[in-house]
């Protein structure tokens, strides 16, 4: 399965340039990309994310999985859905950027509470600020976070960055794996 999920990130969400032409959320220049969008909401993605991302996740004990949207959404819902078709359920949620501007005016949707142990998910983690971001609003609304999981980490600092708040971090893919088979491909 995880060979098969980086040929379609190969084929859908990556993106190489041998001079740096992409523009990170850092706002540091890259001479790769992956838009993992592409490939998290293509139907055989999607299956392929939430058989991966429920292997790691299903001896937590956990209510929860999410992440900070909308890199993480498709993540959390594919682990949701498989979670449920393999009889152990575990619900989405989804942290907003910015609080919501009516109504409870909350930061989390979904149905997780105060002192619910969760999974934090990441589509793409360079730097770890945006999972850190989630972190934080996560603890703030006193969720036990269980373990942090990246689709693919670009292995820049994020996973140490992460780890360094005290957090484990696993990563489905990393950049080097994507590489080595974008090589072969290449060559």
């Amino acid at each position: 399965m995880k060979k098969r999920l980086i040929e379609l990130i190969i084929e859908k969400a990556f993106k190489y340039s041998t001079e740096p032409v992409f523009k990170l959320v850092s706002g540091k220049m890259s001479n790769y990309y992956f838009n993992c969008k592409a490939v998290a909401l293509y139907p055989e993605g999607m299956y392929l994310i939430g058989s991966l991302i429920f292997d790691v996740i299903k001896d937590l004990n956990i209510k929860g999985i999410g992440g900070l949207t909308l890199g993480a959404d498709p993540i959390a819902y594919a682990g949701a859905y498989t979670s449920y078709l393999k009889e152990k359920p575990v619900e989405a949620f989804v942290i907003r950027k910015t609080p919501k501007s009516h109504g409870t005016m909350q930061w989390i949707e979904g149905n997780v509470k105060e002192g619910d142990r969760v999974v934090i998910v990441e589509d793409v983690i360079t730097t770890g600020k945006s999972t850190i971001e989630a972190i934080t609003r996560a603890r703030e609304a006193g969720l036990e976070i269980v373990k942090v999981i990246a689709l693919i980490d670009r292995q820049e600092g994020g996973r140490e960055a992460v780890e360094i708040l005290g957090y484990t971090l696993d990563s489905i893919i990393t950049r080097e794996e994507v590489m080595e088979l974008y090589q072969k491909i290449k060559n």
